[in-house]
């Protein structure tokens, strides 16, 4: 939500496809959420730029293996940080930006289509305002989260 209410355009966007594609229901589906591309772009973009999990599970290399000139020997437990990955300027253009056009990190299906369906339904039914500033500082630990909560004035959105 931070991320849309930052960027505007983002927002009207990603309303006119749900309005759009659930225009006259009452709720939005998950059968809804198939047709909903740019919905999808923004969850991924979002993930990218604010992966929950910035250290993922740690692996073990299975063999010996040389990389970018380093020598990995077997059993070498490692530790990958999504959240360089996501920010690495060698992979993404302008890594920093906010940007719904390119995708992103990818995650587990089932987290996203819950993922999907909420932000969709919230979406469908508000138009959003922020009452004031708002602080992007990340709290690190386990899983990151924002050091402030998000304050909005949400209002309920009519078609008419």
């Amino acid at each position: 939500m931070t991320e849309l209410l930052r960027h505007p355009r983002a927002m009207e966007k990603l309303q006119n496809e749900v309005r759009g594609l659930a225009q006259g229901k009452a709720e939005v589906t998950e059968d809804d959420l198939r047709n909903m591309q740019y919905l999808k772009a923004v969850i991924k973009e979002t993930f990218k730029l604010h992966p929950p999990d910035p250290l993922l599970v740690p692996r073990e290399t299975t063999e010996d293996i040389k990389l970018l000139g380093y020598h990995i020997p077997a059993k070498t437990q490692v530790i990958i940080n999504a959240w360089a990955v996501g920010r690495d300027p060698l992979s993404w253009d302008d890594p920093e930006e906010y940007r719904t056009e390119r995708m992103g990190c990818p995650g587990t299906a089932f987290a996203f289509v819950i993922i999907e369906l909420a932000l969709a339904r919230i979406v469908h039914k508000f138009n959003f305002a922020l009452p004031q500033d708002w602080d992007m500082t990340e709290r690190s630990g386990v899983i990151v989260r924002r050091k402030s909560p998000l304050l909005v004035v949400a209002t309920p959105y009519s078609s008419s």
